[in-house]
C-alpha cells in the first residue's frame, strides 16, 4: 500500500476509498484499544505523541482493509464534524501528514467501498504486523467492557430512565462496598460467582481505585470529561478491571469485567459529588 490516502478508480490497488475516520487523542480516542491514550497508541505501535494523531479507515482498489495513520488531527476532526451534520467532505490527507498505514482495521467499521471487492485483510509480507481486527463479538473482555460504557455515556437519558424506573429492592452485596467507598450502589446485578462477598470486594476495589486517582493521578486519558448539558460534565474513567460513567449533576455507572454484560448503577452519595469534581479536575477534554 501506498502512502497516499486518495481516493481513485478501483483499478489503482494502493489507492485508498476512506469510508470512515476517527481521532486518537488523549481526550478521544476509542476506548477498544486501551484504558487510556499511550495504552491506545501502544496498541498501534505508536508514540504518544502529545497532539495525537487521526485514524482514516479505508479499502484499497483490491478491497483489502487499512488504518491509515496521520498527524493532521485538524483534517480528520473538520471531516468527522461535516460527517456528523450531514455534509459531504473529501478526506484526502497529504502524503507528508502519513505516519503509518496499518492492516486491518481496530474497529468494526459497517460500510464498505463500492466497485472493490468485499473488505478483507491485506496478503501479508515478510515484517508486517498482523491485521487489527476488533475483539470478538460472542467474548467478554476489558474491551468490551470499555465498549459498553461508552455506551452508556452515549444513550446516559436511557440508562437513567431504567434505573429511576426500577424498584427492586437494593442488594445488600453491592451496596456495602459502594457506601465504603463513598457512593450507594443501586439496582439488582446478579452476583459474580462465588457469591455476593465476590461482588462486595470486585465492587470496593473499583470504586477505591477510581478514588485513588484523585491521589496519584493516571496516565492521561484514563479520566476524559465532555460536555454533558447545562453545567454538567460526563465523567469517563477506566481503570484495571472496571471502568465507570458519571454525570457530574447526577449518579454514576460501573461495569466489571468479572460481571460480564452488566451495569450497575451507583447512587449520588453524600461523598460522590466532590469525588466526580475532582476527577474532572484531573481529566483531559476536548479542545
Amino acid at each position: 500500500m501506498s502512502d497516499d490516502a486518495r481516493a481513485a478508480s478501483p483499478a489503482d490497488a494502493d489507492a485508498l476509498f476512506v469510508l470512515t475516520a476517527c481521532l486518537l487523542t488523549p481526550a478521544r480516542f476509542p476506548s477498544v484499544l486501551g484504558d487510556d491514550y499511550p495504552a491506545a497508541c501502544a496498541a498501534l505501535g505508536l508514540e504518544p505523541y502529545e497532539e495525537g494523531y487521526g485514524l482514516v479507515f479505508g479499502q484499497d482498489g483490491l478491497g483489502a482493509r487499512w488504518t491509515v495513520v496521520i498527524d493532521d488531527v485538524s483534517l480528520v476532526a473538520v471531516a468527522i464534524a461535516s460527517w456528523d451534520c450531514g455534509m459531504a467532505y473529501d478526506l484526502s490527507p497529504d502524503e507528508e501528514s502519513v505516519v503509518a498505514g496499518l492492516p486491518g482495521w481496530p474497529l468494526a467499521v459497517a460500510t464498505r467501498a463500492p466497485g472493490v471487492p468485499e473488505p478483507h485483510d491485506p496478503e501479508p509480507e515478510e515484517g508486517d504486523p498482523a491485521p487489527l481486527a476488533p475483539p470478538a463479538e460472542d467474548a467478554w473482555g476489558a474491551a468490551h467492557r470499555r465498549l459498553g460504557a461508552d455506551e452508556v455515556a452515549l444513550h446516559w437519558a436511557e440508562w437513567r430512565a431504567q434505573v429511576a424506573a426500577d424498584t427492586a429492592p437494593e442488594p445488600a452485596s453491592a451496596a456495602p462496598a459502594a457506601e465504603q467507598a463513598g457512593a450507594g450502589a443501586a439496582g439488582s446485578p446478579e452476583p459474580a460467582a462465588g457469591g455476593t462477598s465476590a461482588l462486595d470486594a470486585v465492587v470496593r476495589r473499583a470504586l477505591e481505585e477510581l478514588r485513588g486517582y484523585l491521589e496519584t493521578p493516571p496516565p492521561v486519558g484514563r479520566i476524559r470529561s465532555d460536555f454533558a448539558g447545562e453545567d454538567a460534565r460526563m465523567i469517563r474513567a477506566d481503570g484495571p478491571g472496571w471502568s465507570v460513567v458519571a454525570r457530574t449533576d447526577d449518579m454514576a455507572f460501573l461495569l466489571l469485567d468479572d460481571l460480564p454484560h452488566e451495569v450497575l448503577p451507583v447512587n449520588r452519595s453524600p461523598r460522590l459529588p466532590a469525588l466526580l469534581e475532582g476527577l474532572d479536575a484531573l481529566a483531559v477534554r476536548p479542545s
